[in-house]
């Protein structure tokens, strides 16, 4: 099972990013798909959610209006196309697959190896 994130970047403020999760050899499908971040020195936040069944979505107060998760089937990928960035949103992004629709880290059970996104203003 393995989770490839990619699309991170440096960018400008006011400009946009499209992270890319990437999913292989799951044996069933995932139930939730979430977008995760971290910057330095500070927790890692749950920022966007997408529920695989239901096509649930979530999104974070610091995100919602300008960052959009979506699923494409074909790809087995989840994308999050981040928009207006501003340097606060810089931090490196991790997506994560789990059997939950949750905000909660722990209850993730696989994890993309991160991306990098740096926001200049």
């Amino acid at each position: 099972v393995q989770l490839q994130a990619s699309g991170g970047g440096l960018v400008q403020a006011g400009g946009s990013l499209r992270l890319s999760c990437a999913a292989s050899g799951f044996t069933a499908d995932y139930n939730a798909i979430d977008w995760f971040r971290q910057a330095p020195g500070k927790d890692r936040e749950a920022i966007s959610c997408f529920g695989s069944s239901n096509r649930n979505t979530y999104y974070a107060d610091s995100v919602k209006g300008r960052f959009t998760i979506f699923r494409d089937n074909a790809k087995n990928t989840v994308f999050l196309q981040m928009n207006s960035l501003n340097p606060e949103d810089t931090a490196v992004y991790y997506c994560a697959a789990g059997n939950r629709f949750t905000v909660v880290a722990a209850h993730y059970d696989y994890w993309g190896q991160g991306t990098q996104v740096t926001v200049s203003s």
